[in-house]
């Protein structure tokens, strides 16, 4: 039998050794998915392959999400959530490589260009491959907003001769485009998380947003605008669509930004095509002697892509006390 002495020894050991795992376990995160870890899975074929072949998998994850349901989950995802999906684990990766995925996603992104033409560059630039031609053609993209942030200093009015005030003037240049062929363009001092709420076709003519046309060959953007009034006038972009990394389309540099003037006749078929209007006009050409041609030369920073899921959270919400002057990259 043990004394009380050896007791009374025995449990500070005990109680010193419990606070220390209650140490332990308040400092280390938990992680229940490295349960998953350990288990033993083997790679499959993309789902609908000629060389899949049933076999028992016994990882949980993968018996509660079985091929059929992953098919239907992913044919709803965008292509940057695929992505993103693509590394949770080896066997969501295969399934993510099935090309009817991409097939989609090309057929959608490149719509303009015609089912036809699109197979066509498939077979002889990227190999047949549907997910290497959305990584490597250059393409606009339709799930947020490009914007195009601008700073310049304007003099301030000199009091008593003894102080000269400058300010720091901030607008941006807002573009969404669509797969149809049109895009809306905005010119405001707001920022993008309060733009982005009428940067759509139900509510764009009561905030000052435009619709225009757009045409995309290679990298090369070509876009025209009116804005309608007694004296309407176009405003012609062009661009050059490039990416930080491959497949990110997400800046688009302006080469020029000119406004000319155009009569009544084709002003009123700006709805069908504004762009077809202007087509092979020089940059000094103008149709109405009242608004001359302008190259502008100011406001030309490149355009930064920003997604909808992030427009709350950019950078670009900053004030011009915070950040003065903006790097795109």
């Amino acid at each position: 039998m043990a004394s009380s002495s050896d007791f009374a020894l025995t449990v500070p050991s005990e109680l010193e050794s419990i606070l220390r795992l209650k140490t332990v376990n308040y400092f280390v995160t938990r992680r229940p998915w490295l349960d998953l870890y350990g288990v033993n899975v083997r790679p499959v074929a993309p789902f609908g392959s000629t060389s899949r072949k049933p076999y028992v998998d016994s990882s949980l994850l993968h018996r509660c999400l079985p091929d059929e349901l992953l098919f239907e989950v992913f044919a709803r995802m965008t292509p940057y959530d695929m992505g993103k999906a693509s590394c949770v684990c080896r066997k969501w990766r295969y399934t993510i490589r099935n090309p009817v995925f991409w097939r989609n996603a090309c057929l959608k992104g490149w719509q303009l260009s015609g089912a036809v033409e699109n197979y066509k560059i498939l077979q002889s630039k990227y190999d047949g491959s549907w997910r290497k031609m959305w990584l490597l053609r250059p393409r606009l993209r339709t799930d947020g907003l490009y914007a195009s942030r601008n700073t310049y200093i304007r003099v301030g009015v000199a009091e008593w001769k003894v102080t000269n005030p400058v300010h720091v003037v901030c607008y941006f240049r807002y573009l969404r485009f669509f797969p149809s062929g049109k895009f809306l363009y905005k010119n405001s001092s707001q920022k993008i998380k309060d733009v982005v709420k009428c940067m759509n076709f139900r509510s764009y003519k009561a905030d000052s947003v435009f619709g225009g046309h757009y045409t995309l060959t290679d990298d090369k953007v070509e876009a025209a605008v009116l804005y309608p009034g007694t004296r309407p006038t176009v405003l012609r972009i062009r661009m050059r669509l490039r990416g930080t990394t491959t497949g990110a389309n997400n800046r688009m540099d302006l080469i020029s930004l000119v406004t000319s003037g155009v009569d009544n006749n084709e002003a009123s078929a700006y709805e069908e095509d504004i762009l077809g209007v202007v087509e092979g006009w020089q940059d000094d050409e103008t149709h109405n002697p009242d608004v001359p041609a302008v190259s502008h030369k100011r406001g030309m920073t490149p355009f930064v892509f920003v997604p909808f899921e992030e427009v709350e959270t950019s950078v670009l919400n900053l004030p011009v006390e915070k950040m003065d002057y903006y790097v795109p990259g």
